[in-house]
């Protein structure tokens, strides 16, 4: 009976002194758990619905989602007047809904191409069935029918609006939606053989989906084909859904490895001649990350060599067969492709923009001190600057007559702002994103330059989508309010969020965001959580919405802290950017581990309660910093991380490292596992076995490691669970539960 009443007596205690202890045995709704983020739907935002500009932007249409079916709503941008495009009750097939997923318009307007019952090819749902609504007959017939379900890609019409060519099975096909006909237009793929779509490195390197396009009078086909056939297979093992194991052979090109190569064909549709460009230079030593048509008969070409130190611009001409090299850029480090923004590179459209009635395109480089746009003559390859402040171009938003507009934010790396300048490279730049707007801007304008889709987020507001003029950023229509989630939040007991700075000892300034525990007291001291990434993939101090996994730990009593290193994609110009060169895992966690060290001095933070986890180059960057500096670091958690860097795919790692036959010193300096005998706190290994990006290779190989110098730790395997862990069902709860078990138990709130 003593023990009971003391063991009450204590339990009151630690109620009354710990509030927050308090409140969740009271269930306090101003408070969260890992069962309301990750079991509910509590807390669900909206998402803007599959949107199309159509008429060059003076009208758009949406996808309404009913409780009975679904159905195509236009709306006119300027007025809002609204009616309904396509009805629900004409998306109905053999007493089935068909859901859209995606859309698209002929080019005429009286068609639409739907895009359903898809499924997944490695990161992406890009697999899956279309069916043709025509406007004018009110009829719908779907294409490819006699093809297994969930089996075709990137099915799109022809200029003329007859037929529908698409990818099933590694081939091109064209079919005429009218009658029915196919005609197979290539028969070589094989899955060695891929032909209109890629394989998975130029997926996830390149952004590389849809392999094939028509010429804009519909003659010719121009397409991809991409020859795997001398790829390295590696095999993932499903041990779960069968009494025997299942190998799960996959494509991969790892670091040092040839690539797979690659060239571009036409093909006639209606003659089937077939004609393959020759593009100069070996086709396993060079890659083709971009293929456009700029006129009926010039097609544009982008060719990068295997260092991704080179990016050459052809011009092919089908009716004279004149392949002319018009724009050549070369940097000591890489060329990056595209117009992504700088801290997503690589995941948007390649595509090269035209302007000045097709005589031209746009580029933006970094030859220079920042990254800027500049355009290209085709004809005579004349380069002639379009943005030359002394600030970072962050992304490209959209063109209009006389304008480029664009992303940027001068002063603020943590932020994004929308700007325009004239085409000519002369006249007024000016930010057109309103003050009230702070924090992260994008923006879809559309192509006639007078309207757009504008998304804003901060750490302060959720994501909220508008339809805007964009002369005067007047709001016409409000896509995504969030106002429910917004109510929600509002109910939470919110934390502090701050941004600062933090100067190393050898002059290196990061940014770095602060979430600061629920009731701050300056006078105590709190445990410290550091969530790193730290590659130029991506960056973390961001002034974005913060995750509701962020603002538990805030409640439960821990300081959250996000820094951007030299390496990562920030707007700090050219140099900060490249400085990691040949160089990952190096200065990057030596930045990490010195500002950490700093930022340490704080009165209020613990330095002995330090903690750090990070997924993917994350997870890598947590690795290292456990490692070599485990008088900061106590504990990490570190999620699908690259442990060896001679494991990783090529078109990846050798652009930010160079070839391993020419500097593997630099690969073996930089990979955690070079470090490994040094682990001397607590280490969390998470990863999936059915990872296609970060092979669960990289932590068996960890482990060995860490065995041989007999250094303990704890490690978590999620069967068949790919790069997000995500598949099956509770594991996003089991997930995070596991890491904040962990965390609370080796770092722990007083």
């Amino acid at each position: 009976m003593f023990l009971k009443k003391l063991f009450f007596t204590a339990l009151i205690l630690c109620l009354f002194f710990n509030p927050i202890a308090f409140a969740q045995q009271n269930n306090d709704q101003s408070l969260l758990t890992l069962e309301r983020i990750y079991a509910s739907n509590e807390f669900r935002q909206e998402r803007l619905n599959p949107i199309q500009w159509i008429e060059k932007g003076n009208a758009y249409v949406t996808v309404d989602y009913l409780a009975d079916g679904n159905e195509l709503i236009r709306w006119e941008s300027a007025t809002q007047a609204k009616s309904v495009f396509v009805p629900k009750a004409a998306l109905q097939a053999n007493g089935k809904i068909i859901e859209i997923e995606s859309f698209s318009l002929s080019e005429d307007g009286s068609k639409v191409l739907i895009f359903t019952n898809s499924s997944r090819v490695w990161r992406s749902n890009t697999k899956g069935d279309f069916w043709v609504y025509d406007l004018t007959t009110k009829k719908l017939s779907q294409v490819g029918k006699q093809f297994e379900p969930s089996s075709l890609l990137f099915a799109k019409f022809d200029p003329d609006n007859q037929f529908v060519a698409y990818v099933q099975d590694f081939n091109l096909y064209r079919e005429n939606f009218s009658t029915g006909k196919i005609d197979q237009l290539t028969s070589d793929g094989t899955g060695k053989i891929i032909n209109g779509t890629f394989d998975w490195a130029y997926e996830e390197e390149f952004g590389k989906r849809d392999g094939f396009a028509w010429s804009p009078s519909g003659e010719w086909i121009s397409y991809w084909q991409i020859d795997a056939s001398e790829i390295g297979t590696f095999y993932m093992i499903n041990n779960t859904d069968s009494v025997y194991s299942k190998p799960i052979p996959l494509q991969y090109p790892k670091v040092g490895q040839t690539p797979a190569g690659a060239k571009i064909g036409l093909i006639n549709p209606e003659t089937q001649q077939q004609l393959w460009i020759p593009i100069p230079g070996s086709e396993t030593e060079n890659y083709l990350p971009g293929m456009q048509w700029i006129n009926s008969d010039l097609l544009l070409i982008q060719q990068m060599n295997r260092k991704q130190n080179q990016l050459v611009v052809w011009t092919y001409q089908p009716s004279t067969a004149n392949l002319k090299k018009v724009y050549t850029e070369t940097e000591k480090t890489w060329v990056d492709l595209g117009y992504p923004d700088i801290s997503a590179n690589g995941w948007g459209n390649n595509d090269l923009k035209i302007v000045d009635g097709g005589k031209a395109f746009l580029r933006m480089t970094e030859n220079g001190d920042w990254r800027h746009i500049i355009k290209v003559n085709l004809e005579s390859g004349k380069i002639e600057p379009v943005t030359s402040d002394t600030y970072d171009v962050a992304s490209f938003a959209g063109l209009s007559a006389n304008q480029v507009y664009y992303i940027a934010s001068p002063t603020n790396p943590t932020q994004r702002y929308l700007y325009e300048s004239p085409l000519t490279g002369k006249g007024k730049t000016q930010r057109l994103t309103p003050t009230n707007f702070e924090g992260v801007n994008t923006y879809d304008v559309s192509p006639n330059g007078r309207f757009a889709i504008h998304s804003h987020q901060s750490v302060d507001e959720p994501l909220t989508v508008r339809l805007i003029e964009v002369a005067n950023h007047k709001t016409l229509k409000t896509l995504v309010e969030n106002s429910a989630y917004k109510t929600k939040l509002a109910t939470l007991a919110q934390p502090e969020i701050n941004f600062t700075t933090v100067t190393t000892p050898e002059g290196v300034t990061l940014d770095a965001r602060i979430i600061y525990p629920v009731g701050f007291d300056e006078s105590k001291k709190y445990p410290v959580l550091f969530h790193v990434y730290g590659e130029p993939w991506s960056t973390v101090a961001t002034d974005t919405q913060v995750g509701l996994f962020n603002l538990m730990l805030a409640q439960k009593g821990y300081v959250i802290i996000d820094m951007d290193n030299r390496g990562t994609p920030t707007l700090k110009g050219s140099a900060w950017r490249k400085s990691i060169y040949r160089n990952i895992g190096g200065i990057n966690a030596q930045d990490q581990g010195l500002a950490a060290k700093e930022i340490l001095k704080l009165p209020y933070l613990d330095e002995k309660r330090v903690a750090v986890w990070g997924w993917s180059g994350g997870g890598s960057m947590t690795l290292n910093l456990l490692f070599k500096f485990p008088e900061i670091y106590q504990t990490g958690i570190s999620v699908a991380s690259v442990s060896n860097q001679l494991i990783y795919d090529n078109i990846y790692q050798e652009r930010y490292m160079g070839l391993p036959q020419e500097n593997m010193e630099d690969f073996v300096n930089g990979s955690p596992i070079t470090y490994a005998k040094n682990l001397e706190g607590n280490l969390l290994l998470i990863h999936g076995t059915g990872d296609d990006n970060v092979h669960y290779q990289s932590a068996e190989l960890l482990i060995n490691e860490l065995v041989k110098h007999n250094k303990q730790f704890q490690v978590m395997p999620y069967p068949n669970r790919s790069h997000g862990i995500y598949e099956g069902e509770g594991t996003s709860l089991h997930l995070y539960t596991l890491m904040t078990n962990y965390l609370m138990r080796n770092t722990p709130v007083n």
